[in-house]
């Protein structure tokens, strides 16, 4: 089926962007990794790569014009496939576009009033260089800290040159210059944090005053406007660190040709770039690439740092002592989330015991045909998915005027990372198999623990599964992950000596508690809920027919 490409919010104050260079055009074929366009925003220049395999079957937006936020923008599907069925919201990308005609003259227009202006305000537009700031990555991210500066003032530097390495709350991201020259400033160091948007450095032509321009940015009047779009650029959406050219990839210029996606998947996977093939355009190094390499190499390199980052503390005897811990920008956002969740939300608490006898024998004869093995949580995402079917007030989000019963169903599914904690969405859980819901969750998991999920996939959950099983968990409360309403804590399967018929037996059962938001969920629809949760799990039949 062909699936729409629109285009992303990629900073809180977007509304449209501009598509600045196709990559690709009607007819071509596409792999998932390839880059189809390179798309400007009011924060950065961003790489839009395609996240599916086939033909491109249709082009929305031309170079040089603009669409709306969610307006589609490509089509890509199996080659001759009619596509027109799903361009239903095309439209306004098309009069979106049309409207930029106008653009041209109102840059002219901008330039005018630049020539103009007070002799005390310097732009960048004046100057010819760049202006890089730190770009708003996720919804909840406030500022990033700069890991590491991969350039020094003065160096030369390229349009895909890796400037720095900036940890947000979600990721470690790359900062590209998008602009060939010299690095004339860097204005936050190692180790140090900028709010978004902050002027985090500048790129020009060598020997450029550029003591004008930062008291011009650094004034209430200048550090308030966000630069020219086509003087301003931020970071992208992936990391890596920087790399010599790859033997086995191609290379231009010197640099691997390779996507974002590809050089952080193979930074966290401690790929070598020069060991990989690409299979991309012109040889370029695509996500794919580095999912299916996995030379001894890799693996053995990557243990020890594993085996560090759990090291015990090792003091001497009678001696007292500590160590401080930095804060990850993913713990910082964890911090604040929770506790606005936990005293803003009214927290209360339904614990079930449900008797997993069935579920377990189900699970077995599935396994025999699943083509990918079927967990327990894959069977609570079920059962949970289409509960929520059935109670649509838990399926809810608290907006303070009202409440939001959501129409679909997107369960998030909390994993525990190394820098604590994210919540990959498994979309429309209701509709999917259960062989559907584990190969999903299985990739999800595996792109959390290597920090390469996208934005899309890490947003939008309705309702979040926590589960603490395989921890030999009996029972816990969770904290409700806002948007949502409610939160599913689940426990280990036990084994208890029951009663069964005249003698006794042995039973297993699952405890699970669901914290729920009393502002939008009372105690009778949360147990309303439990109820015909129960009835999946222990009658798994129900939720195949």
């Amino acid at each position: 089926m062909a699936e729409v490409i629109k285009m992303p919010r990629m900073s809180d104050t977007m509304t449209e962007g501009v598509i600045v260079e196709w990559h690709k055009k009607v007819g071509d074929k596409v792999k998932s990794g390839d880059l189809l366009a390179e798309v400007e925003t009011d924060k950065a220049t961003m790489e839009l790569d395609s996240y599916n395999d086939g033909t491109l079957l249709y082009i929305g937006v031309e170079k040089g014009k603009s669409a709306k936020v969610d307006d589609i923008i490509a089509v890509v599907g199996k080659e001759g496939e009619d596509y027109k069925s799903v361009l239903g919201g095309g439209a306004a990308a098309k009069s979106e576009a049309s409207k930029a005609e106008t653009a041209p003259k109102q840059e002219e227009a901008k330039k005018e009033e630049s020539k103009v202006a007070p002799a005390a305000t310097v732009t960048p537009e004046q100057l010819g260089v760049t202006v890089i700031r730190m770009p708003l990555l996720s919804d909840t991210m406030t500022e990033g800290k700069i890991v590491q500066w991969h350039k020094k003032v003065g160096d030369k530097v390229k349009s895909d040159d890796n400037l720095a390495d900036v940890e947000t709350d979600k990721a470690t991201m790359e900062v590209v210059g998008y602009a060939d020259g010299t690095l004339l400033y860097t204005g936050v160091p190692e180790g140090e944090a900028a709010k978004v948007n902050d002027v985090i450095a500048i790129v020009g032509k060598e020997g450029t005053d550029i003591n004008g321009l930062l008291a011009s940015l650094k004034s209430p009047q200048g550090g308030g406007k966000a630069a020219s779009s086509q003087t301003t650029a931020s970071a992208t959406v992936a990391s890596a660190p920087a790399e010599e050219p790859a033997a086995g990839a191609a290379s231009e210029n010197g640099r691997v040709k390779a996507s974002t996606i590809a050089k952080k998947i193979a930074q966290d996977k401690g790929v070598d770039l020069k060991l990989v093939q690409g299979s991309g355009d012109g040889g370029r190094i695509i996500k794919k690439d580095i999912d299916n390499f996995t030379p001894a190499a890799a693996s053995t390199k990557a243990a020890p740092a594993a085996a560090a980052s759990v090291a015990p503390f090792n003091a001497a005897p009678g001696t007292e002592g500590y160590t401080d811990i930095s804060l990850s920008q993913m713990r910082k956002v964890i911090a604040r989330r929770l506790s606005e969740s936990k005293f803003s939300a009214p927290h209360f608490y339904l614990t079930m015991e449900i008797n997993m006898d069935n579920a377990m024998a189900a699970r077995t004869q599935m396994n025999e045909m699943s083509p990918v093995k079927i967990s327990f949580n894959d069977m609570v995402v079920k059962a949970a998915a289409m509960a929520l079917k059935k109670h649509p007030a838990v399926n809810s989000s608290w907006m303070n005027e009202s409440i939001r019963q959501w129409h679909h169903v997107h369960i998030g599914v909390a994993v525990a990372i190394e820098d604590g904690l994210i919540v990959p969405v498994i979309r429309f859980a209701d509709q999917k198999s259960l062989s559907q819901i584990a190969a999903e969750s299985k990739d999800l998991s595996g792109k959390a623990r290597n920090k390469k999920l996208q934005p899309n996939e890490f947003t939008g959950n309705t309702f979040t599964v926590s589960n603490l099983g395989m921890m030999d968990i009996d029972e816990f409360t969770a904290i409700i992950n806002p948007p949502d309403s409610a939160i599913m804590a689940v426990g280990r399967i036990k084994e208890v000596v029951v009663k069964k018929g005249d003698g006794f037996g042995v039973s297993n059962f699952m405890k699970v508690t669901l914290s729920c938001d009393h502002r939008s969920v009372d105690g009778a629809v949360g147990s309303a809920f439990l109820q015909t949760f129960k009835k999946y799990l222990e009658n798994p039949v129900t939720m195949l027919v």
